[in-house]
């Protein structure tokens, strides 16, 4: 069977790794254009086509994928059947209905829950104790189309954004690898979607969803502390200097003063008040600063008594 397939980050890449594994024919490899990255502003190009370009996979990379000569290329091409993972464009219906068995998309989710650009980060802030990856029949709608395959997986208590993709990507590969070939035999069984989602739409992460509201619960923040590790990571201030938290524990101990301050200081950490309970802090970073634990962190910042960290607006 003759594939195309559409990514561009790491998620994608691992998808386009098993494939080009198991020998099926990639005839092109379609990913957003190369961008610049750090703080140098350097030209990088994609996980996936840096991949596809090893394999000797011939790369294009449209502005708009909906443009006539991406649909003029992908007919010249004439796939049997088209491969979308986190690709970042949406793909317009005349190139759905291009291939012979269409287009396939892998998404990081149990679906109909959590459509949308940020499945993993959302299923960890919200506290899911199941996620997984779905393969469906792409259509019109937004990750609504037939699903075709799907494989669960328990969230730890310890699972973080960063945690929680990587186990995805490799599950979504290995899925992937295992799904096509009964695409063209007839032995997929397709399951029609409700037109509702069964949780929150998985909108797209911003940054500044990781400063926290000291108000909330515990469990609540470290929630939201684990499932925006590596990125954006969940932030406060302190003495006017952004600290990132990477690791925290959930404590119902309390400390009688208002949310955000810091008290239980001793060689070893820290804890913060919140709305309901206290997170003994475990990981966090200064701005400028390396990540570091809290008792290295303590080595050089003494806390008088009286400190705050306070929402960023």
């Amino acid at each position: 069977m003759r594939l195309v397939f559409m990514g561009t980050p790491d998620f994608a890449a691992e998808c386009l790794k098993a494939l080009i594994k198991s020998r099926m024919e990639i005839a092109a490899v379609f990913t957003k254009e190369d961008k610049p990255v750090g703080r140098g502003h350097r030209i990088a190009a994609s996980p996936v086509k840096e991949l596809a370009c090893a394999a000797g996979i011939p790369v294009f990379q449209p502005h708009r994928v909906k443009d006539d000569e991406s649909f003029r290329i992908l007919s010249e091409i004439r796939p049997d059947l088209i491969i979308v993972a986190a690709y970042g464009q949406i793909i317009p219906q005349r190139i759905l209905d291009l291939p012979q068995y269409g287009c396939i998309n892998v998404h990081a989710s149990l679906l109909p829950a959590y459509r949308g650009a940020a499945p993993i980060q959302w299923a960890v802030i919200n506290g899911e104790k199941e996620s997984g990856v779905t393969i469906m029949q792409m259509g019109a709608g937004l990750d609504t189309g037939d699903m075709i395959a799907k494989r669960t997986v328990t969230l730890t208590p310890e699972e973080t954004g960063g945690s929680l993709f990587e186990r995805l990507s490799r599950e979504g590969a290995d899925l992937l690898v295992e799904t096509i070939p009964k695409i063209p035999d007839g032995r997929i069984r397709r399951e029609k979607q409700p037109e509702e989602s069964t949780t929150m739409y998985a909108r797209m992460i911003r940054k500044s969803d990781g400063a926290i509201d000291w108000n909330a619960d515990a469990v609540t923040i470290e929630r939201l502390i684990r499932g925006l590790n590596p990125w954006p990571s969940a932030y406060s201030s302190l003495d006017g200097k952004q600290v990132k938290f990477w690791a925290a524990s959930v404590s119902s101990e309390e400390s009688g003063r208002v949310p955000g301050s810091v008290f239980a200081v001793d060689k070893n950490g820290f804890s913060v008040q919140t709305g309901n309970g206290s997170l003994r802090i475990l990981e966090l970073q200064m701005t400028g600063k390396k990540r570091m634990t809290a008792d290295a962190f303590l080595r050089g910042h003494a806390f008088s008594g009286d400190e705050r960290f306070v929402t960023e607006s």
